[in-house]
């Protein structure tokens, strides 16, 4: 992908199991992807509570196409990614 190209965006923390494997996922897939820890971007930690119902739930993660997963199942992920 280009730098400018849109990209996954996963907001989530450094201590979430979730997070992890959703960034494991996506790298051992070869996917570009946007990292935000809400736990240093409160800006970010605000937008995660907007699309969870108030909750700082991670992993979330922001699609090119505008679909947002909050804390997806791998399954659900593989899915949604086509792999």
């Amino acid at each position: 992908m280009t730098e400018n190209a849109p990209r996954i965006i996963l907001y989530g923390t450094t201590w979430c199991g979730s997070t992890t494997r959703a960034r494991r996922l996506l790298e051992s897939a070869r996917i570009d992807y946007e990292w935000v820890d809400i736990d240093r971007d409160e800006t970010a930690a605000q937008y995660v509570m907007s699309v969870a119902n108030g909750f700082r739930s991670v992993p979330t993660l922001v699609f090119p196409d505008g679909t947002i997963m909050v804390e997806p199942s791998s399954y659900d992920l593989y899915t949604k990614l086509g792999i």
